[in-house]
């Protein structure tokens, strides 16, 4: 382990499995839900806010500009199924199906096995509220990407509480 993770305030944890960012470059679990965005099969500058919450498995899909996706009309379009699929291989199948509270049948714990335990639920269509602050994260996210690299703190991550004395 580095020294920066040893004092890292946060927990780093690496992910389960490598994953490409072509097609879904932006996946976490946070605010009771599987939220991510979803490149477009279709349109290379159409992106898709996908999520799922935890525990009722209501769902929505829309487009960065608020239109609806065609896909989502009263089960999971194939930007949810790709969003569970890297979801898996970001943070493992087990703690996704803990973190949505699915209950996957045979025991299998597999991106398949939980997308199939959901949609058995039979989910309701939600309203894409959560598309605006989750396409914010990810054009945030894009924003350090940009950043020449450097070990000056940066100012909007001081929240960070310190780890030692700097003498």
């Amino acid at each position: 382990m580095s020294d920066w993770e040893r004092s890292s305030t946060a927990r780093v944890l690496p992910p389960a499995r490598p994953r490409k960012l072509a097609k879904v470059p932006f996946v976490e679990l946070a605010d009771g839900r599987l939220q991510g965005v979803v490149s477009s099969g279709s349109d290379i500058g159409r992106v898709y806010v996908s999520s799922v919450a935890a525990g009722t498995y209501t769902f929505a899909c829309s487009t960065n500009n608020n239109r609806p996706c065609g896909g989502a009309r009263g089960m999971f379009c194939n930007h949810i199924l790709a969003l569970v699929n890297e979801a898996v291989l970001q943070y493992g199948a087990e703690r996704v199906s803990r973190y949505l509270r699915v209950d996957t049948t045979d025991g299998e714990q597999s991106a398949q096995a939980i997308a199939t335990a959901m949609s058995s639920a039979r989910p309701q269509q939600g309203d894409t509220s959560a598309a605006a602050p989750v396409f914010s994260q990810f054009l945030r996210q894009l924003a350090y990407l940009e950043l020449a690299p450097t070990t000056a703190p940066l100012p909007e991550m001081q929240w960070f509480p310190p780890t030692r004395a700097v003498v």
